[in-house]
């Protein structure tokens, strides 16, 4: 019995203290590229507010209200020197954001890059990780299945020209389908009525197009408006990155054959656990983290539906 009390005692002085205790200052800063009107990253606002709860953390979200990624770089600097224990950021262009995360790297602050950018990019600017989706693999996949389906020609609707790691699902997609790219990439903008305007101008010049990508809701859901207006919703071949109210419903009508999930969720989620638990114990997974791809189609939306937007 003695011996019971005397191991349990010695437990409970190197039991580790309760979470409020640790987490005293513990803050961090996820630094995204997305403009404030791209409703996506709702889901990655709602994945780090609940980590940052459950982990007992304080997580702040900043990013370029317009998009631009010469301003993300400044956020990232003036996050850097307001001291947090962290940095979560996205590396939407690698030779505009490499330097101010490298600046924070060797200012003592820890980052975990997710969303965009790659593995390799992540070790070579000296981050934790990268968790995240291989963005020309899964525009790989996608147009490998586009090309069971019979589709040879297509149109990338493409929101943000500036991010290579965009112009790279419309790449992967080419050559999943076994074509060339050329001029089958669209510079969209982001104003959606352009973003309409657009996508219907250039099928009216190119009325043998088979297939649409969509790179997000941004280009989505105003292509949908346009395909309703030029009544070729549910006839043209439509497939599109990422998920959203609208394209949930396009999934269900059938106007959309998949979306392709990359699940936000852990994009935000797991960078606050994971460099939380090395800063509290040292540890961190050993390898990079592929949030995605997954295809979402209408035999497997009722979970995804119900979540959309929210968590998923």
């Amino acid at each position: 019995m003695k011996k019971i009390l005397k191991t349990l005692a010695v437990a409970a002085a190197i039991a580790p203290l309760p979470l409020t205790a640790m987490a005293d200052g513990e803050k961090y800063v996820l630094v995204s590229h997305a403009p404030d009107s791209d409703s996506w990253w709702n889901t990655i606002k709602n994945a780090i507010a609940l980590a940052g709860e459950q982990m007992g953390v304080e997580v702040e979200y900043r990013n370029p209200p317009t998009g631009d990624i010469a301003d993300m770089a400044r956020i990232i600097e003036q996050a850097a020197a307001s001291g947090p224990n962290g940095i979560i950021t996205t590396l939407a262009d690698y030779d505009v954001l490499q330097q101010p995360i490298k600046d924070a790297v060797a200012s003592g602050v820890d980052v975990i890059i997710m969303n965009t950018g790659t593995g390799e990019q992540a070790r070579e600017l000296g981050a934790l990780m990268y968790i995240g989706q291989p963005e020309y693999d899964a525009g790989l996949a996608a147009g490998q299945r586009a090309k069971d389906d019979g589709i040879g020609s297509f149109l990338c609707v493409n929101h943000a020209i500036q991010q290579p790691t965009l112009a790279q699902r419309c790449q992967g997609f080419a050559d999943g389908l076994g074509i060339e790219l050329g001029s089958s990439m669209l510079d969209s903008g982001i104003d959606p009525a352009e973003i309409k305007n657009r996508v219907m101008a250039y099928l009216s010049a190119n009325p043998d197009t088979q297939a649409i990508l969509t790179l997000g809701p941004i280009s989505a859901d105003p292509t949908l408006l346009a395909l309703e207006e030029n009544g070729m919703a549910g006839d043209i071949y439509f497939g599109t990155f990422d998920l959203g109210d609208e394209i949930v419903k396009g999934i269900k009508s059938g106007v959309i054959k998949w979306g392709i999930d990359q699940q936000p969720f852990l994009q935000g989620y797991l960078p606050v656990v994971f460099m939380t638990n090395y800063h509290r114990y040292g540890v961190l997974p050993g390898n990079n983290v592929n949030a995605g791809p997954g295809f979402v189609t209408a035999e497997n939306l009722d979970l995804i539906e119900e979540f959309a937007g929210e968590y998923r």
